[in-house]
């Protein structure tokens, strides 16, 4: 029939198909349930009441799942009161359906296989959904929406459905919102320093802090010399080699500690990272690596270091001017390809953003990156570190500790931000206003500059999770450096 009609040229009619599913696996499912409630736990993490395909079989397993999580008995007489009584199922009433369940199930041992043919099935019809809408928005394309978007909507869409199974966020009920924070809660007990996020490996900023919370933007904000590269290189390199890596129950890996780490160096390239890097392990002076005023000794040690860089979760992009929509792409292809556990963007100000009309007004286009950066941390629920300038007024004023108010472009950035941080040395600034030699001022100067020497300052001046105030931080200009303050307590005897 079918070459006939084409060999006359007639257009065949196109047959409906059926969504894909399968109802004979969701009621072998159920039944295996309803007979024996510890099939439910073999499904129980991955498996949720809207990858069913029949509404009635959603209704039973969200109060079957109920009842299981409460510590009650999931059977069709203790559902009966919650499913409605009025509904038919052919020629059986609701009640009835539930019980030829139970009745018809024939063994719980293939619980979880019927339960991860059920998630394939929804997972396909949500990626017909979203290949439809791709499609339909092509042909239909709004005027504001240029293909490049396009890409991006996709590609942040499919990404949503590989991560999580499903595709189109919504409502998440409160219970699942409170067993998530009891979880993390968990989590932070469990891990080395109770931190409920990331640990940075610098003490005190995690006792301040809890660690680097998952879907937060953190800014680090600074004057040029302050070390804003120097304390971001610092906190990915701990995270990287404090990383060890758990396996989950679906067989993926999770971070136990420590965690893999995204570098998007819109400044350096990544070789002057390297460097960078090699010099803070290896306390190499970085100017002597560059000029190859090295010793055998140090040369050693610059092979060893190199060896354990090389082992790593460290990863480096050095594109300069990257867009907002192009940063989001590559994140999110290097989370599904190897992991991804921190961000960090050296730094803000050398971002675009992918819009037209935003790339008109600069204002416009940061407030553009800062949001599309805390919808990206949401999306992947990482932490976010972002560099950024701060304006020079902050050299005007007597008191030169930074105020959020000096952020440059502030309004967006101090906005979004969940936390924002000021890097501050006191002995730079005293560094350039030595007087004259021999004079009460230069002796008043020197005392100070001896108070204040390798030491730094991160105020913490925006958090939406915890307390603000400074911390107190070592720092080593010639490794660009920064390190723990040894505590009074711990220091044997003190040297004048």
């Amino acid at each position: 029939m079918a070459e006939a009609a084409r060999k006359f040229g007639v257009a065949e009619t196109p047959l409906y198909r059926e969504a894909p599913n399968n109802i004979e696996a969701e009621q072998a499912l159920l039944g295996a349930i309803l007979v024996n409630n510890d099939a439910f736990y073999r499904v129980s993490d991955f498996l949720k009441s809207g990858h069913f395909y029949e509404p009635l079989h959603r209704k039973i397993f969200e109060v079957a799942a109920e009842l299981i999580r409460m510590g009650k008995i999931a059977t069709p007489i203790t559902l009966k009161t919650f499913l409605p009584a009025d509904e038919k199922v052919g020629d059986m009433t609701v009640a009835q359906y539930v019980v030829r369940l139970a009745v018809e199930a024939v063994t719980v041992v293939n619980a979880a296989d019927y339960g991860r043919a059920i998630y394939d099935l929804a997972t396909r019809r949500a990626l017909i959904t979203v290949g439809e809408d791709m499609v339909n928005i092509a042909y239909d394309a709004p005027v504001d929406m240029s293909p490049s978007e396009q890409i991006e909507d996709a590609e942040r869409r499919l990404f949503e459905l590989a991560e999580t199974g499903r595709y189109d966020g919504g409502f998440e009920s409160f219970t699942d919102a409170v067993k998530t924070a009891v979880d993390m809660a968990n989590a932070a007990y469990m891990r080395d320093g109770h931190l409920s996020g990331v640990a940075t490996g610098l003490r005190d900023l995690d006792r301040r802090m809890g660690g680097l919370q998952p879907s937060d933007l953190i800014i680090i904000a600074g004057r040029p010399g302050m070390g804003k590269t120097s304390l971001a290189t610092n906190m990915a390199f701990n995270i990287a080699e404090a990383y060890v890596p758990a396996q989950q129950a679906d067989g993926s890996f999770k971070a136990a500690n420590g965690g893999v780490v995204g570098f998007f160096s819109l400044e350096m390239s990544s070789e002057q990272l390297a460097t960078r890097i090699i010099s803070e392990q290896t306390e190499i002076p970085s100017s002597k690596i560059r000029r190859g005023e090295i010793s055998e000794m140090d040369f050693e040690k610059l092979v060893a270091c190199s060896q354990t860089m090389q082992k790593i979760p460290l990863f480096i992009d050095q594109t300069g001017g990257i867009s907002i929509a192009q940063l989001s792409a590559r994140a999110r292809r290097l989370k599904r390809q190897r992991g991804l556990d921190v961000i960090v963007i050296d730094y803000i100000q050398l971002m675009q953003g992918s819009s037209a009309k935003s790339s008109q007004n600069r204002v416009q286009e940061i407030t553009e990156i800062t949001t599309g950066l805390k919808a990206l941390a949401k999306e992947l629920a990482v932490p976010i570190i972002a560099l950024s300038q701060l304006s020079r007024q902050v050299e005007s004023r007597d008191d030169k500790r930074p105020q959020l108010s000096d952020l440059r472009e502030s309004g967006s950035i101090e906005q979004d931000a969940d936390v924002v941080m000021f890097v501050y040395r006191e002995e730079y600034y005293l560094k350039n206003r030595e007087p004259k030699p021999g004079t009460d001022e230069y002796i008043k100067w020197e005392h100070e500059m001896n108070e204040m020497r390798g030491k730094a300052e991160v105020i913490v001046a925006k958090q939406r999770h915890g307390p603000t105030g400074s911390v107190s931080l070592a720092f080593q200009g010639e490794f660009t450096r920064f390190s723990d303050l040894a505590e009074e307590h711990h220091i044997a005897e003190r040297f004048e």
